[in-house]
């Protein structure tokens, strides 16, 4: 079989599964959450040799340590990964909800229905974990996904799915309704995004490069970010321990992911105090600074920062530092460089915060706290299949219900229009 006929298979195979997924029972699909957690215990020893197999081979890849730590699958990865799953299986079923309704003059009652999308397409890169997270919501939603991941995780995707496949039949769901794009070639992500008439959303994580190359070439809906340049800003009331606490936390503790703060911006009136007072635990990290001119003079050690660094991603420990005059100035900058994924204030003045969260033009913003929290699993959403950044359909962790689209019922007893 050729690539685009095996790309329109699985494709199709996936649009009649998720006909008959969207009407079964909630409680099939969380029969098969149930299995699931099951099967990946049975199978826990085969999925961490086949991860250490993808470990590994991480050298052909060239992969940055970064990227080597979110390929790598812990034990306590993966007992977030069954935690996960349970969450997903607690939380109400969104299929078949009644959004809101009403009842007409002529007596027609309209209701407006939350439905699954229908087939997702999913790309990924490194991150193991995600191909679990990725379907429990799919499934949970209703929803068919065909699953892309990188091929530096091959091994460990094709471990973990197979224990998901294993237990889609346990519950009496249909087997296309998950599958594994098994085919390396890179070409099979172009023939999948021409394919609108089976696939109803396609949801690319990872690198830049990729999600810009999957917008571009998408012939359906994508739901995405590009970019997640996320800043901390302390303000002229911030208490500087808690400052400090919440900016090594959201810059070192997981520097290679979306919602770790890549910018500092500092207020000027105790620039002097919290950045002499930042720089020893930073340098102990090993975290990079550069920084403006003002910056650079605090800290001898700081290299010059350029617009580019203002603006990057650098999912690594390397940290952009400015000082700023006032909350206008953070606001501006944050707004000029950010990427609208996340961005917190450090703060005891309730006016500067809700000024920040009110004017910052961010998916999320946060008061006093972690950039690292924007996260669908540390916002009660059970996980998520991704952030976006986006305004139109779906913003920020997307969860179960941004899975879902809606239809209007409309229930009557022999109205006609006149």
């Amino acid at each position: 079989m050729d690539l685009h006929a095996y790309c329109e298979q699985i494709a199709r195979q996936a649009k009649e599964a998720s006909r008959l997924l969207a009407k079964a029972p909630g409680s099939a699909r969380n029969r098969w959450l149930q299995r699931a957690v099951d099967e990946l215990q049975k199978r826990k020893e085969a999925i961490f040799s086949a991860n250490a197999a993808d470990l590994e081979r991480a050298g052909q890849f060239g992969l940055t340590p970064a990227q080597i730590d979110r390929l790598r699958l812990t034990p306590s990865r993966f007992d977030g990964i069954l935690e996960g799953l349970g969450q997903v299986m607690a939380l109400p079923d969104p299929v078949g909800q009644v959004i809101e309704g009403s009842l007409r003059p002529n007596g027609l009652e309209i209701r407006k229905v939350r439905v699954p999308l229908g087939v997702l397409l999913f790309i990924y890169e490194s991150r193991p974990n995600v191909t679990a997270d990725a379907a429990a919501l799919a499934i949970k939603s209703g929803n068919a996904i065909l699953l892309r991941g990188g091929k530096e995780a091959a091994a460990s995707n094709q471990a973990i799915v197979e224990a998901l496949q294993a237990a889609l039949l346990q519950a009496g769901l249909p087997e296309g309704a998950l599958q594994l794009v098994s085919t390396p070639d890179r070409a099979a992500v172009g023939e999948l995004l021409k394919l609108n008439q089976y696939i109803d959303l396609v949801i690319p994580r990872g690198g830049e490069s990729l999600i810009r190359a999957v917008a571009e070439q998408a012939t359906m809906p994508v739901l995405k970010h590009y970019l997640g340049n996320c800043h901390v800003y302390v303000d002229r009331a911030a208490d500087l321990d808690l400052a400090l606490k919440i900016l090594l936390n959201a810059k070192c503790q997981r520097p290679g992911v979306c919602n770790a703060a890549e910018s500092l911006l500092v207020h000027a009136d105790l620039a002097e105090a919290f950045l002499r007072k930042a720089e020893g635990p930073l340098r102990e990290h090993g975290v990079e600074l550069r920084g403006c001119p003002r910056t650079c003079r605090e800290i001898a050690w700081a290299k010059p920062a350029t617009d580019a660094d203002f603006a990057a991603e650098f999912l690594d420990l390397i940290l952009s530092v400015k000082v700023v005059d006032d909350l206008d100035e953070a606001i501006a900058h944050i707004n000029r460089y950010g990427s609208g994924h996340t961005d917190a204030i450090v703060t005891t003045d309730l006016t500067a915060a809700r000024r920040f969260c009110a004017e910052v033009d961010s998916a999320a913003v946060l008061v006093n706290a972690s950039t690292r929290f924007h996260d669908g699993f540390e916002f009660g959403l059970g996980a998520e299949i991704g952030i976006s950044t986006d305004k139109f359909h779906a913003r920020g962790p997307c969860g179960l219900l941004e899975l879902t689209t809606y239809k209007y019922v409309v229930y009557g007893d022999g109205q006609i229009r006149t």
